[in-house]
């Protein structure tokens, strides 16, 4: 295949259920100069026959497979087949918007400088298996990215939202395929402090799938992935500051998931624990998550994902 502009490299496990719709907000795309890479971590559903499926449908979709090795390495064996000049990561349980590589090619030629870009994220419910439209978005930064941005609160977000140049990503040494979550926050955490310049675009590019039961977050497992970077880069009184911020980010996620309220009141404690002051400075983001976390016991977990979606 010749050189296209964007690689999109989709790591899919256990995703019969999605990957298709996936593939489809990739081929619906405005700008079709790019080519797809699908990786089979080892599912024991039907993915893999979904993904051949898909194959004999467009000749730009190349898949492989390997054994289970987690979601980093999977991303970074679909990253070393990339042709792309940029690499443009997709989640197969998540959806982009039609104009999401056109903004990113627009971004990184007006920008020659740009290591990585990315955009608001739509946070959809899903039901019965279909996205709904998200009630709410992420917000963007208005400069680049700087460790600030990617320790205390992950202002990409999700892996589905980054776009990164090829040679950037190699050089960087991918994803550290030790971990499994938070993953995403290390990787950048080392591009900035590289000297790699992220910045985002302002207009939401990615739905993001948020699972009718919420079960798919291992949240205590990701704040221990958290700690285990993060520690590596703060310090003292910085790394309760950190901790305060990202337990109430954490409070957040579990309110939108819909799992039981016990879960968002514990991470709610633990960071007004760390630091109180810290964990109330988020203004009206602070104050809507502790009334969700007070008052959601009396909240089905339907509404909450309605709310905090």
């Amino acid at each position: 295949m010749s050189a296209v502009k964007f690689s999109v490299v989709i790591p899919a496990y256990n995703a019969e259920a999605t990957i298709k719709s996936s593939v489809a907000s990739v081929l619906a795309q405005t700008d079709q100069d790019f080519e797809i890479v699908i990786v089979d971590d080892g599912s024991s559903d039907g993915t893999l026959n979904a993904m051949l499926d898909l194959a004999v449908m467009d000749w730009r979709i190349r898949i492989v497979s390997h054994p289970n090795s987690g979601v980093s390495a999977t991303r970074n064996y679909g990253a070393s087949l990339a042709k792309g000049e940029l690499i443009a990561f997709l989640d197969a349980d998540d959806q982009w918007h039609p104009e999401k590589l056109a903004r990113h090619r627009a971004m990184h030629d007006y920008d020659p400088l740009l290591t990585a870009s990315f955009a608001k994220v739509e946070f959809c419910s899903e039901r019965k298996g279909r996205l709904e439209a998200g009630r709410s978005q992420s917000s963007v930064p208005a400069d680049y990215l700087d460790l600030g941005d990617v320790l205390f609160e992950n202002a990409v977000c999700t892996t589905s939202n980054l776009v990164i140049e090829r040679a950037a990503f190699r050089d960087a040494r991918g994803f550290n395929e030790a971990m499994r979550y938070a993953e995403d926050q290390e990787f950048l955490a080392r591009l900035i402090a590289d000297g790699g310049l992220v910045r985002g675009i302002q207009h939401p590019l990615v739905r993001y799938r948020m699972s009718e039961d919420g079960l798919s977050c291992d949240f205590e497992a990701m704040l221990d992935n958290w700690r285990g970077f993060a520690s590596c880069w703060i310090e003292g009184p910085g790394l309760a500051q950190a901790e305060a911020t990202y337990c109430r980010y954490l409070a957040r996620r579990a309110l939108r998931a819909g799992v039981p309220i016990r879960v968002a009141r514990s991470f709610a404690r633990r960071g007004i624990d760390a630091d109180r002051e810290t964990f109330m400075s988020g203004g009206a983001r602070s104050l809507l998550t502790l009334g969700g976390v007070v008052a959601g016991g009396a909240i089905p977990a339907s509404v909450r994902r309605a709310v905090f979606a």
